[in-house]
């Protein structure tokens, strides 16, 4: 017989930051437990059936698969999201960008569009929070665009919706107080794409031509088109790419451009303003 806190001395993850909390996930996961239940109860024998479900995902986080994808599931915002191999896993540094956005609009009715929505993380944050918002959220990966919806649902967001569309190819004559988003951003011959998480996500979330700006300098350059005047142009960025997205937006035309850090103290987003 084996017990939770013999289980999980064991478990053996590779040494990081996170291979304790990991570890914890995993085994709540395998017991349908929450977290707490692992620290309350540790003396607490493990059925075997659970301890087996707990040495397969241990097998696959050893391999590198991250935590999100093995469980299907992640936490962003106050929101708990479906996840899945086609999207992107979301991360608390976006949550930046919702931060940002809740500050730079008031609470009353507005048109606010997530561009690459991946399972909706940011769309369905600011939904949550602002019940007067009608938000949109697109994808081009059908996959993607299905996970946010069932996300959507989940959640009950009646005044978000979820679009199949290549950046702007299904939005035509339609104009919103915000655009926000989170595009591909990474350089295609970075050595980080061949390293921990990064390496199970999809390539054409994370990978935006030779230098990484590629999908930024297409919404920078299309957006004007489906803002209303003097409405927000809002967008993550690499950590060294501050200067040349807001040399994008101030050529484009855009006003009041500047950058906001994270808690690293790296500038992470860029935004600018239509001029009325």
């Amino acid at each position: 017989m084996t017990i939770i806190a013999s289980l999980l001395r064991a478990a053996d993850l590779p040494d990081s930051p996170t291979a304790r909390l990991d570890a914890e996930l995993l085994l709540a996961a395998a017991l349908g437990k929450p977290r707490s239940f692992l620290h309350t109860w540790p003396e607490r024998i493990v059925p075997s059936e659970a301890a087996l479900t707990f040495a397969d995902y241990l097998l696959r986080r050893r391999n590198g698969e991250p935590v999100a994808y093995i469980l299907g599931q992640q936490g962003f915002w106050k929101l708990d999201l479906e996840v899945a191999p086609h999207t992107l896993i979301p991360r608390p540094d976006t949550e930046l960008l919702v931060e940002a956005a809740l500050e730079l609009l008031p609470a009353t009715p507005a048109k606010v569009l997530d561009l690459g929505t991946g399972s909706g993380a940011i769309a369905l944050a600011l939904a949550s929070e602002r019940p007067a918002w009608q938000v949109t959220a697109v994808d081009r990966v059908p996959e993607a665009v299905a996970l946010a919806e069932r996300n959507r649902q989940r959640l009950n967001l009646n005044n978000a919706t979820v679009l199949n569309s290549h950046w702007f190819s299904a939005l035509e004559g339609q104009r919103f107080a915000l655009i926000i988003s989170n595009p591909p951003y990474i350089a295609a011959a970075d050595p980080h794409l061949v390293e921990g998480d990064v390496r199970f996500e999809p390539a054409s979330a994370l990978v935006a031509g030779p230098d990484g700006l590629d999908d930024l300098r297409l919404i920078v350059a299309q957006a004007p088109d489906h803002l209303e005047a003097g409405g927000w142009l809002m967008l993550e960025h690499g950590y060294d790419q501050a200067e040349a997205v807001r040399d994008l937006l101030l050529t484009r035309g855009f006003e009041e451009v500047h950058s906001r850090t994270d808690l690293g103290g790296h500038q992470r987003i860029s935004l600018g303003r239509l001029p009325c």
